[in-house]
Formats: C-alpha cells, structure tokens, sequence
C-alpha cells in the first residue's frame, strides 16, 4: 500500500498508548474488513517517521487471509480471494481521517517486506527564509528561517557528508542499533523567491538523522558555520544540538530492487541490523 499522510496532528507513525498516530489509524480502518477477512494484526512501514512529519510517498504491507471466492459483500473476489483493492482502497478512504489516504493497493511480489527489502528512501526538507516568515497556506511543512540562506555553502558543505560513514553525531542512538549509513544524494535548491528544498537520500536514516542534517546545514547557510563544521561534526561521533523542526520534514519515495530480488534484499537487511549473539 502506497500511503500518504500530514503529520501535523499526529504522534507519529508507530502505535503508542493513547496517543493519536499514523498506523493506529490505519489498522483500524483495515481491520474493517468484509465479513470472513482476517483481521490484520499489524502492519509493516517501510519508514517510521517522527510526531509531525508528512508523507507523501510511505510504503507498508500487511499479510492477510485470501477470502472464499463466495465470500458475501459488495466487493467481488477474485478466484484467489483477492477482493478489487480498487474499490477495498475507496474503502479504506471512507473510513480514514482527512489527514491519511491510501493512495494505491496491490498484492505484493513474493518475498516483499515493505521495511527489509527497501534499498533507498527519499526525503524532502522545505525552508523559507522570507522576512515576513513563511506563506500561511505552508505553515504545516515549511520551516520559517530568519536569516536568508546560501544554497552553494550548504551544497559545499554536504559534501563531506555523502557516502558510506557512521552518522553518529546526526543520529538519536538505539540500544543494537547501528548507525553507519551510506547518504547517496543531499541536495539544496532554491525553487522561489524565499523558498529552498533540500532532497535526500540514503539507503536508511537512522532516528532524527535528517532533522540533524538540515539543523547543522542551515546554519552554515546563514553563514554562522563554516562549510567545513558538517565534516566536523561527523568526524567527532558526538551528537549536536542542531536539529531543525519536525514539520519541514516530509518522506517523498522508497525504492526497491525487481521483484526476483526482494526475498535476497530483504534477508541482507536483516542480517547488517541485527546485533550479533553474545
């Protein structure tokens, strides 16, 4: 399922008691399946994403039961027991608030892990460094800077940042968790008078690492950092305080590898972030 979603109001994607997320309120419409369906447990995220950022591009799975062909209701079934995720997909949309929309549904390759098999993803970070702040119709993901910003010294400075290194500094670390990332593309560009996009890409972030990215970035680009401070940081392991607001942040794509590879990708996946045996 290709999902898309304003983070502003919720906590997040991942479940958390009482508290409004992304993926309570999907399996929720997804467990409102025709009669004889199995009722999803949970689904898998291709990227979990924190309390206010957008989506525009998230990617999850669920398993399910195929239904009887004769299963009763108003959706047909195929004679695998799929029902027309077509019309499962206005469905689910009925049921959802107007903040999250199923965008697309189809059965999945064998070997498919939304999370696992994932080789890429692709983030997208906005910023205005207008005077009078940021456009109102914007608000929600755009970043109101104070200073104008130079996109030739952030680009300069990202350099040191791309490849395949330990993002320490620019991570919230996870006990077994790693954070070596390979960052593949970090672009800005200026695509109006007062507003600049930063794209970005990695074959994984880890917890805040992009938020930290764009913190430490803006302010080389306001000219209170050199262009060398970014390698700096990355260079020391240790975390800085520069970390920009959650709601310029929006997830815009995840890629994966041809159908015959998944199960291969997946199964790699796991193995790099799964912590050794003591």
């Amino acid at each position: 399922m290709d999902v898309s979603y304003d983070g502003t109001e919720f906590s997040g994607w991942a479940r958390q008691p009482g508290r409004r997320t992304v993926q309570a309120e999907l399996e929720q419409a997804l467990q409102r399946q025709p009669p004889g369906a199995a009722v999803p447990k949970s689904v898998v995220v291709a990227g979990r994403t924190d309390a206010g950022v957008h989506a525009t591009g998230q990617v999850v799975h669920v398993d399910v039961v195929p239904l009887s062909p004769d299963a009763p209701g108003r959706i047909p079934v195929d004679a695998q027991g799929i029902p027309d995720l077509t019309r499962m997909r206005g469905r689910w949309n009925k049921l959802l608030p107007a903040d999250v929309r199923v965008l697309q549904a189809s059965v999945a390759p064998s070997g498919f892990d939304a999370r696992f098999s994932a080789i890429r993803r692709h983030y997208r970070y906005r910023v205005s460094d207008a005077p009078w702040g940021v456009d109102p119709l914007r608000r929600n993901d755009t970043l109101a800077w104070g200073r104008p910003l130079s996109t030739d010294r952030m680009n300069a400075a990202a350099q040191s940042l791309l490849g395949l290194q330990d993002f320490a500094a620019y991570c919230k670390q996870r006990e077994g968790g790693t954070t070596i990332r390979e960052l593949q593309s970090l672009e800005w560009t200026r695509i109006d008078e007062y507003l600049l996009e930063m794209q970005v890409s990695a074959d994984a972030f880890c917890h805040s690492m992009v938020r930290s990215l764009v913190g430490v970035l803006l302010l080389v680009g306001d000219g209170r950092r050199g262009t060398e401070w970014p390698g700096d940081v990355l260079a020391s392991g240790e975390r800085d305080s520069a970390v920009a607001p959650a709601h310029g942040l929006t997830l815009t794509a995840v890629d994966y590898p041809p159908d015959a590879l998944l199960a291969a990708r997946a199964e790699q996946t796991r193995n790099v972030r799964t912590p050794p045996a003591p």
